[in-house]
C-alpha cells in the first residue's frame, strides 16, 4: 500500500498543480508584463528564423545604457535577461504556432513538477506524510506568487530547478556524492533561466567548503562527505550548460554580463535612472551620492525583500510559523543549502540589487525558496498547534495539528485566488488598451515596419507586431533625439506607464513640433483625482512623430 501511494500521490499532486495553473492561465491567457513579453518576443524571433535578434529596445541597458553611436534596429537580444524561458517555447510554438497557449504550455507542464518534488523532498527530510501533502498542495498554488506560475516567464522554471539544486546539494552533504555533482547541472539550468542562478551556485559551493571545514575540525575523525572529484564534476556540469551561452555573450557583446558593464544595473541611485540615457552611472557617481542615501537605499532594499517574501509567498500569516519551523531546522543538514541560498539572496537584495528589489528582481529568485519555506512553515504550524493543545483543556494534539494545517493551506490557496483575480483584471486592461492601439494604427494605415516610441516596446511588439524603442526617462529634447535617431513614427502614451517629461503631452498641453496631434485617444473614466488636467488626460493616446522635413503629418494632423 505504501509503495502504491508513493506512485499515486505524486501523480495526483502533479495533475492538481497542472490543473490549477491551467486555471490561472485561463484567468489571463496572454503574457502580462515586460519580462514575459520579452521572452515571448524572443521566442517568436527564433521561430521566425531571426536568431537571438529583436526589433525593439525594451530598455537602454540592452545597448550599453546610452544612445549608441550608430542607433539601429534590430539588435542582439538577451543582453540582460537569460534565454531559457524563450528556448523552451520553441517546440510548442513549432507545433501550435506563436499563440499564447503555445507559449504557456512549457511553463505549465514543467512548473507543475514543483508539487510532487515538494512532496518527495518533505518526506526525505523527515517532515512526515501530512506535512508533505500539505506543502505540496500549497506549492501548487503558492499564494500571491501563483498567478506568475502561468506566465511565460522564468518563475515556473526557476522554482523546480532551484529547489532541485538545493535538494541535491543537501543530499551530497549526507553522502550522496552523485547528487552533489548533479546539483551543478541544476545550477547551470537555473542560471540559464535567470542570472541569479549564480547565487544558487554560491550556496552549493559554500556547502562544499563547509563540508571540508567540518572534516578539518574533526582532526581526522570524519572524512568529507563530498570528495574533490565530485566537486569538480559539479562545476563541470555547470559549465557544460552555461559555456555555450557565455561564449555567445562574449562573441556578441564582449562581456558575460553585458547589461552590468555600463553600471546601469549596479550603480543607479533610484529606479528612475534605469531608463535614463544621460545619468552618470559610474561607480564614482554611485559612491558620491553620500553615505546616508547609500545606506538608506540598501536598508530599504532589504526591507522590501522581506516584505515581498512575507506577502507574496507567505500570505503574511505564515511568517511566524516559518520562523518557528526554520528555528527548529536550524541545525538540519537537509536545510543547510536552503539557508545559505536564502541568506545570500537577502544579502544581495540589500547590498547589490536594492534599487531593483521592488520591481521583481527579488521575487523571481525567491521562487526557489518557496518549497522549503512551506515545509518549514507547516512544520512550524504543527509545532505551534501541538504546543497550544498542551496548554488548552480539551484540545487534542493530533486534531489541532490537522486543523491548523488545513487552515494554513486554505489561507495560501485563497490568497492565490484573490491575487490572481486582481492581477488578471489589471493585466486585462493593459491588454485591451494595447490591442485597441494596434487596431487604431491599422486604421491609420501604419505599416508593420513603423516603429513605436512607448514605455513598453516589448508589450507593443507582442500585441501589435510593431517594433520600437522605450521612451527614455530624460528631458523632452533627449526623447526627441531618440525618436529621430531610431526613426520612430508613432508615440504611444499610456496613463499607467509614462515617464514624467511626457505627462504634459498626454494631458494635451503644448507639444514640440516633432509630435503631431493625437490620432487616437481612450478617455479616462476612473475616479476624479482633483486635478482637472490629470482628470482630462486620456488613458492612452497615439501621436504621430515627424523627424524629417518630408513628413508633414505633425503640421497638418493628417494620417497616411
Amino acid at each position: 500500500m505504501l509503495r502504491c501511494d508513493a506512485v499515486r500521490i505524486p501523480f495526483a499532486l502533479y495533475a492538481f498543480a497542472l490543473a490549477a495553473r491551467a486555471v490561472l492561465f485561463a484567468v489571463h491567457a496572454d503574457a502580462a508584463y515586460p519580462d514575459s513579453y520579452y521572452y515571448v518576443d524572443v521566442a517568436r524571433a527564433l521561430l521566425a528564423g531571426h536568431g537571438f535578434n529583436i526589433d525593439f529596445i525594451w530598455s537602454f541597458v540592452d545597448v550599453g545604457g546610452r544612445i549608441p553611436a550608430q542607433p539601429m534596429l534590430p539588435i542582439p537580444s538577451n543582453a540582460h535577461w537569460m534565454p531559457l524561458a524563450s528556448i523552451v517555447q520553441l517546440p510548442t510554438m513549432w507545433l501550435l504556432g506563436p499563440t499564447p497557449l503555445a507559449s504557456a504550455i512549457p511553463f505549465l507542464v514543467f512548473g507543475a513538477l514543483a508539487a510532487p518534488m515538494t512532496w518527495f523532498l518533505a518526506r526525505e527530510v523527515g517532515a512526515g506524510d501530512r506535512i508533505a501533502l500539505a506543502a505540496a498542495i500549497a506549492v501548487s498554488l503558492p499564494a500571491a506568487a501563483a498567478i506568475y506560475m502561468a506566465q511565460p516567464d522564468n518563475f515556473a522554471l526557476y522554482q523546480p530547478l532551484g529547489t532541485a539544486a538545493l535538494w541535491l546539494a543537501a543530499r551530497g552533504l549526507r553522502g550522496h556524492r552523485r547528487s552533489f555533482a548533479l546539483a551543478g547541472l541544476m545550477v547551470g539550468l537555473a542560471t540559464l533561466a535567470r542570472n541569479d542562478g549564480v547565487l544558487l551556485g554560491a550556496a552549493v559551493g559554500i556547502a562544499f567548503l563547509w563540508d571540508r571545514w567540518r572534516s578539518w575540525r574533526s582532526k581526522g575523525g570524519r572524512m568529507p562527505a563530498i570528495p574533490w572529484r565530485y566537486a569538480f564534476a559539479c562545476f563541470g556540469l555547470f559549465l557544460v550548460v552555461m559555456a555555450p551561452w557565455y561564449l555567445r555573450q562574449l562573441a556578441v557583446f564582449g562581456s558575460l554580463s553585458p547589461s552590468s558593464t555600463s553600471g546601469r544595473i549596479l550603480f543607479i541611485a533610484n529606479y528612475d535612472q534605469m531608463n535614463s540615457v544621460t545619468t552618470d552611472t559610474s561607480l564614482a557617481a554611485f559612491l558620491g551620492q553620500g553615505i546616508r542615501p547609500l545606506l538608506t537605499s540598501r536598508i530599504l532594499g532589504l526591507v522590501s525583500a522581506i516584505q515581498i517574501f512575507s506577502v507574496i509567498a507567505c500570505s503574511i500569516l505564515l511568517v511566524p510559523f516559518v520562523l518557528v519551523g526554520g528555528w527548529a531546522r536550524r541545525r538540519s543538514i537537509d536545510f543547510g543549502p536552503f539557508f545559505l541560498y536564502a541568506g545570500l539572496l537577502f544579502a544581495a537584495s540589500g547590498l547589490i540589487f536594492a534599487v531593483h528589489v521592488p520591481y521583481g528582481t527579488f521575487l523571481h529568485s525567491a521562487e526557489a525558496l518557496i518549497p522549503y519555506t512551506y515545509i518549514a512553515g507547516l512544520e512550524g504550524v504543527v509545532i505551534v498547534a501541538t504546543w497550544a493543545a498542551r496548554h488548552r483543556r480539551g484540545w487534542q494534539e493530533d486534531r489541532a495539528a490537522r486543523l491548523f494545517l488545513i487552515a494554513a493551506v486554505i489561507t495560501i490557496v485563497l490568497d492565490a485566488g484573490a491575487f490572481a483575480f486582481l492581477a488578471g483584471r489589471s493585466w486585462d486592461q493593459d491588454r485591451d488598451l494595447r490591442l485597441d492601439a494596434g487596431a487604431a494604427l491599422d486604421r491609420a494605415g501604419a505599416p508593420a515596419t513603423d516603429l513605436l516610441l512607448s514605455a513598453d516596446p516589448a508589450g507593443f511588439q507582442y500585441f501589435t507586431g510593431h517594433g520600437g524603442v522605450v521612451t527614455p526617462n530624460d528631458s523632452l529634447a533627449v526623447i526627441g533625439e531618440v525618436a529621430a535617431d531610431y526613426g520612430t513614427r508613432w508615440l504611444v502614451l499610456e496613463r499607467a506607464h509614462i515617464v514624467t517629461p511626457l505627462i504634459p503631452i498626454l494631458e494635451m498641453g503644448p507639444r514640440p513640433d516633432w509630435i503631431g496631434a493625437p490620432i487616437y485617444t481612450v478617455p479616462y473614466t476612473g475616479p476624479a483625482t482633483g486635478d482637472p488636467e490629470s482628470d482630462a488626460a486620456p488613458v492612452l493616446a497615439i501621436f504621430p512623430i515627424c523627424t524629417t522635413a518630408a513628413d508633414t503629418r505633425c503640421a497638418t494632423g493628417a494620417t497616411p
